[in-house]
């Protein structure tokens, strides 16, 4: 099992970079702050991988990723994460995101279409639940967006090494 969480906050109202979320864009609000694309979503998947496959991804991997040669897509960071995993094979993922803005819910089977296509799981292994957090957080009033992950998986071993 793998834990992993991410937040950023939005960027001024009048920049131009657009806010990116599960791997999709949402028009009506600012981008995030950071080198990359500032994806919380994908960013949480990412370190959920790293709890699990014990390689720093977006401490490390990404970071050079972006400054060596611009990437700045989170697609591409959890692709790599991704082959970090060796013998592990993911079952499930609960993500949860927590924001203000911009509005999720209509667009909750999208992200989660994506990251299944991204990750080659069945969108039925993604699960993605929403909250504004009643405005008890800096999130809840709108100033960024926080997510957790979840993510389950299983190892594959030969059979001489299970029986030593």
């Amino acid at each position: 099992m793998g834990i992993g969480q991410d937040s950023h906050r939005f960027l001024p109202s009048d920049s131009s970079k657009p806010c990116v979320l599960g791997g999709i864009i949402f028009e009506d609000v600012p981008g995030f702050s950071g080198d990359s694309d500032g994806d919380v979503v994908l960013h949480a998947i990412c370190n959920a991988i790293t709890s699990v496959a014990h390689v720093p991804i977006l401490g490390g991997l990404a970071q050079d990723l972006c400054k060596k040669s611009g990437i700045t897509d989170s697609q591409v960071y959890l692709e790599e994460a991704l082959k970090t995993l060796g013998t592990h094979t993911i079952h499930h993922l609960a993500i949860t995101i927590e924001g203000k803005r911009p509005k999720l819910q209509p667009r909750i089977d999208e992200m989660r279409a994506k990251i299944a296509e991204v990750m080659n799981l069945d969108i039925a292994q993604v699960g993605i639940t929403a909250t504004s957090g009643d405005g008890l957080t800096d999130f809840g009033c709108g100033d960024g967006v926080q997510c957790f992950c979840l993510l389950t998986a299983s190892t594959h071993q030969a059979s001489s090494d299970r029986l030593s």
